[in-house]
């Protein structure tokens, strides 16, 4: 019996609510305007009344991913590499079902920079977007855009965690219950090299091997990983012990060490052994500079780039803030955070595009938690953070008109005046001969040097991008051989939050979340 109310846990949906930017085609390039901010939680059109059961963006994505329980896909967001998976490059406002994705039930789903892979119920893999350094683990990167989803060398998937440009599966497979592909720049894919070469014999010109075919950790040959979670260029794991292990890029103490040095293999941390073993319903989360964990008792964990003034956290300290919350959920996108715990949502970092929910004419970041007003009472089923956005599933049971008194964004409807391929997708299965480079694409530029830097992050790839904040912390390498300089090239520290013009913030006297 317990088993089986388990089973209607896991399915139950509810109402899927957004906050931040719904500038699509400008986050990380240039200034987009306020008008294009929901600063509140807000419902969207095609959502209402539809029961999400998970959601899926990342600390690196201009996109998002929802899955209702009847296993439909629905993507929205930025498209210019074929990330949402429509057959096409056209940016949607609006959440749209993934046509190609209609024969599956889709239970899991990651989101990268500018790629996504989802999991069906039988365990399939399928990825769509961009293929550059193999991160769809089609096996190939021949095709540098795949705009329909295409099969994941790998079976038996439990679960699927997206970097910026690497993709991590959890499998039931023994021997094999972790395996990486993408790029391995930083030592984020784990198999003790990030695969560094000369592009030119008489050259200094660094470049990295991409790394299409999903491969097993050798590290974890013997255990069991059951929880994963990436940053834009780190990886957090727990096993089946309880025990955590970080590796990719070390800057600002994100890999939890006491140093900030790149690890290219898993390294476990020895916070959490003996005593203080993480237990198997832990949150795990990871955002651009940070990582997370609860650990025994439910105490939340934090160690990295925690916030935009002080000291960096080098290892894993308590949140104390969140002491004594039952935290059931928790992401960070690129500096801002999201916590659903007991009858609460909960958020705070640095955010400049309402990606908080706090409202109009209130503060756009805080640096302590601090509860969604327009969410108390609630309970918070998931949540996901992109990297200026935010997504909340609550549960629609015993909010009255909570719900209806919240505003509804109805977006653009998708290439407005401009015509929908009508042509059937191609199968799965098949190799993917209708993808495309994308139009204005710079001569190749060395995505792969060594000046390669989160700061940076869509300049790569878009001819139009104007220099700017994208996540503020950039990444690079030192020498060879793959230590970090520890705060890389310019530290890029977004500008300080401005106030809304021709309004005075109300303060609420709001405070840190206290349990009533």
């Amino acid at each position: 019996m317990s088993s089986e109310k388990k089973q209607d846990d896991e399915v139950k949906g509810g109402e899927l609510l957004f906050c931040g930017t719904t500038a699509w085609d400008t986050i990380g390039r240039r200034k987009g305007l306020p008008e294009s901010n929901l600063v509140s939680p807000t419902r969207l059109r095609p959502l209402v009344g539809v029961d999400i059961r998970y959601v899926a963006s990342g600390c690196a994505s201009c996109h998002c991913v929802a899955l209702d329980v009847d296993g439909r896909c629905y993507t929205w967001g930025r498209n210019d590499k074929g990330q949402l998976g429509h057959g096409d490059q056209i940016q949607r406002d609006r959440p749209t079902v993934v046509s190609a994705l209609a024969s599956y039930k889709i239970v899991k789903a990651g989101s990268g920079k500018t790629h996504t892979v989802v999991v069906t119920e039988d365990g399939l893999s399928l990825a769509f977007g961009w293929n550059k350094h193999g991160q769809l683990g089609s096996g190939s990167v021949k095709n540098e855009i795949e705009l329909y989803p295409v099969r994941c060398l790998v079976s038996e998937v439990t679960h699927v965690a997206c970097g910026a440009d690497f993709t991590v599966w959890l499998t039931s497979v023994e021997g094999a219950s972790i395996l990486t592909a993408g790029l391995p720049q930083y030592g984020q894919l784990g198999h003790g090299t990030d695969n560094e070469y000369n592009t030119k014999d008489s050259s200094v010109r660094l470049a990295y091997e991409a790394q299409p075919r999903p491969k097993a950790i050798a590290a974890f040959a013997n255990e069991t990983i059951v929880k994963v979670a990436c940053g834009s260029n780190h990886t957090v794991a727990v096993d089946s012990n309880g025990y955590v292990y970080t590796w990719g890029f070390g800057g600002y103490g994100r890999l939890g060490h006491r140093e900030q040095k790149d690890e290219f293999s898993p390294r476990r941390l020895d916070v959490f052994t003996k005593h203080n073993l993480v237990p198997p319903g832990a949150v795990v989360s990871a955002g651009s500079v940070n990582s997370t964990v609860t650990a025994g008792g439910g105490q939340m964990y934090m160690w990295g780039k925690i916030k935009n003034t002080g000291d960096d956290w080098m290892y894993p300290k308590p949140l104390m803030d969140l002491s004594g919350w039952n935290i059931r959920c928790m992401d960070s996108g690129s500096m801002h955070h999201f916590v659903g715990a007991d009858s609460s949502c909960i958020s705070w970092g640095h955010a400049q595009s309402g990606e908080l929910g706090y409202g109009p004419h209130q503060q756009k970041s805080s640096s302590i938690p601090k509860k969604v007003d327009d969410l108390e009472g609630m309970h918070v089923i998931t949540v996901a953070c992109g990297f200026a956005h935010s997504l909340v599933v609550v549960d629609r049971t015993n909010v009255g008109d909570q719900l209806d008194q919240l505003e509804i964004y109805d977006g653009i409807a998708a290439g407005e005046g401009v015509e929908e391929p009508s042509a059937e997708p191609p199968a799965a299965k098949q190799t993917n001969k209708r993808a495309a480079k994308s139009p204005n694409k710079r001569k190749k530029k060395s995505s792969d040097s060594e000046d390669d830097s989160e700061e940076n992050m869509y300049e790569e790839e878009d001819d139009d991008s104007d220099d700017s904040e994208a996540n503020g912390y950039a990444e690079k390498k030192s020498k060879r051989g793959g230590k970090s300089s520890g705060r890389g090239r310019g530290r890029g520290r977004p500008s300080a939050t401005t106030k809304d013009a021709g309004s005075t913030p109300v303060k609420r006297g709001r405070g840190r979340p206290k349990k009533s």
